[in-house]
């Protein structure tokens, strides 16, 4: 009980970071993204590299998951050097791309970059939001359980009331990403009765219900501790993810698709107004009573059911997202005004939230309020437009080299000529062996199971290390061989062609 009572207060009572160091942390994966690609390439064509699938997902792991490892522990303190040291390789290794190419070899660069600005893409697959739903995963994965260990930075935690830390934009972002690639963005929709496709997602939420109940009674029977001050005594996740579900099914039913960033700002403004002018935000703070009561399932769990108002309003957000980045688009020109586009809405959204910030009320995770919709949805968008940039400069490298193939990335439909000779039939047996060998589309077939898995493996390591005494490089090692276990059962599963389904 003791050791319970440490670890609680272990991640309890913190503050968090600014708005800027986390949005830094948040978009160095997508040019670790970039540079994997780059190497694929260069490795590919420039030198002897066997991609075999244990070759891949070294690769991956350590391009991908390894910084992501540091960047939230021993390296947090110096993001803004990762980030010019990952830039530095990722210009390295597109010069000497370059400098090698097979297509246009004798052209100039504005040539060069006026036939590539007139290629078309194969638009069936978006990398952009797979990578951003994989990106949140991993950080979250990492995340649980670095913050027991003292090397995690607390600043990164989850705020106790107001603040920013690195850990309060997981389950934001994990809306915002489902609700990007939801059935009504995908234009998934039941003809006839709208309420008969209510009734579908009603019953589509039992999966939930049942993860949400394992979860409380697996907590509570093993006396496992927990942040009560985050959702409550019984609420967690997965009920919030229910409750978000199906209010936003219904409002789809009500309101035009396209007009869903109006319900967003609409409810956004609403809740918080509701905050400062309504005792909801001291029965968020302290209960019924005023004195912080736990007595009732309103009391006992007021943060998490509140909280869900604003959750309510990212996932709307998240859809008119969805629509703009998931329509039909096929020129890299029309691709460069969408990446500006979201670039220009997400600062101006951190200029608003700003505004708000300093005259409305701050950031708060636990209470949901309209500074934290803004703060996940500037951040999201930000880092939609660091993926999108990313694959642009990735798609030129690939143009450059004839037969380049990149997994989870871009497909280009028109390639130009070449002066070297490639059998059809080679190059399409090479592009399905390189495209089964990814870990980054791993991770997205079998996401919720990463989720689970990494909760589970959490879970049993804090039942079996004492986390709070750890060394840093025990530590370390702990968490590298943590995502590797983790991410090695998804990759072989995904091998397998095994997706579980929920």
């Amino acid at each position: 009980m003791y050791q319970k009572q440490v670890k609680e207060a272990f991640v309890s009572n913190l503050n968090g970071t600014s708005v800027l160091e986390v949005t830094q942390g948040l978009c160095f994966p997508a040019f670790c993204i970039l540079c994997r690609g780059l190497l694929i390439i260069f490795s590919q064509h420039l030198c002897s590299f066997s991609h075999t699938w244990r070759t891949r997902f070294f690769l991956d792991f350590v391009v991908l998951i390894v910084p992501l490892v540091t960047t939230l522990t021993i390296l947090s303190s110096f993001v803004l050097i990762e980030h010019l040291t990952i830039l530095a390789c990722g210009a390295w290794l597109f010069y000497q791309i370059y400098q090698r190419r097979t297509c246009y070899a004798r052209v100039p660069v504005q040539k060069i970059l006026e036939k590539f600005l007139t290629i078309s893409l194969e638009s069936d697959h978006n990398p952009v939001i797979t990578c951003y739903r994989v990106i949140n995963s991993v950080f979250t994965a990492i995340a649980i359980l670095a913050v027991d260990f003292p090397l995690f930075p607390r600043r990164l935690a989850k705020t106790e009331l107001y603040g920013t830390g690195a850990m309060d934009f997981g389950v934001g972002g994990f809306i915002f990403g489902t609700a990007m690639v939801c059935p009504e963005v995908r234009r998934k929709h039941i003809d006839g009765f709208r309420l008969n496709y209510f009734r579908k997602s009603l019953y589509s939420v039992w999966p939930l219900v049942v993860l949400g109940v394992g979860r409380l009674v697996l907590t509570k029977s093993i006396d496992y501790q927990e942040h009560v001050t985050e959702y409550g005594v019984h609420w967690n996740f997965f009920f919030t993810i229910i409750v978000v579900k199906l209010v936003t099914s219904l409002l789809l039913i009500i309101f035009p698709l396209d007009k869903s960033w109006i319900v967003a700002i609409s409810i956004a403004v609403l809740y918080q107004l509701a905050l400062d002018l309504t005792p909801l935000k001291r029965l968020i703070l302290y209960g019924t009573d005023g004195s912080g009561t736990r007595v009732g399932f309103l009391n006992a769990n007021r943060e998490g059911i509140i909280s869900t108002l604003g959750y309510v309003a990212i996932h709307m957000a998240g859809v008119q997202t969805g629509l703009c980045v998931l329509k039909k688009r096929t020129h890299i020109r029309d691709w460069m005004k969408v990446a500006s586009g979201l670039l220009l809405v997400a600062v101006s959204f951190f200029i608003a939230l700003h505004v708000v910030q300093v005259n409305v009320e701050v950031v708060s995770r636990r209470m949901a309020n309209l500074a934290f919709c803004m703060w996940i949805t500037a951040s999201s968008l930000m880092l939609l437009s660091c993926l999108l940039l990313s694959d642009i400069i990735l798609s030129f490298a690939k143009f450059l080299i004839k037969g380049a193939l990149v997994p989870c990335s871009w497909k280009l439909s028109q390639l130009p000529a070449t002066n070297t000779k490639h059998s059809g039939s080679l190059v399409l047996e090479a592009e399905k062996r390189e495209l089964c060998l990814c870990l980054i589309t791993a991770l997205n077939r079998n996401q919720l199971l990463f989720f689970l898995l990494s909760n589970i493996t959490t879970g049993l390591i804090n039942l079996t290390v004492d986390t709070l005494h750890s060394s840093t490089l025990w530590a370390l090692l702990i968490l590298g061989f943590y995502m590797f276990i983790n991410c090695l059962v998804i990759y072989i599963l995904y091998l397998q062609g095994k997706i579980i389904k929920f």
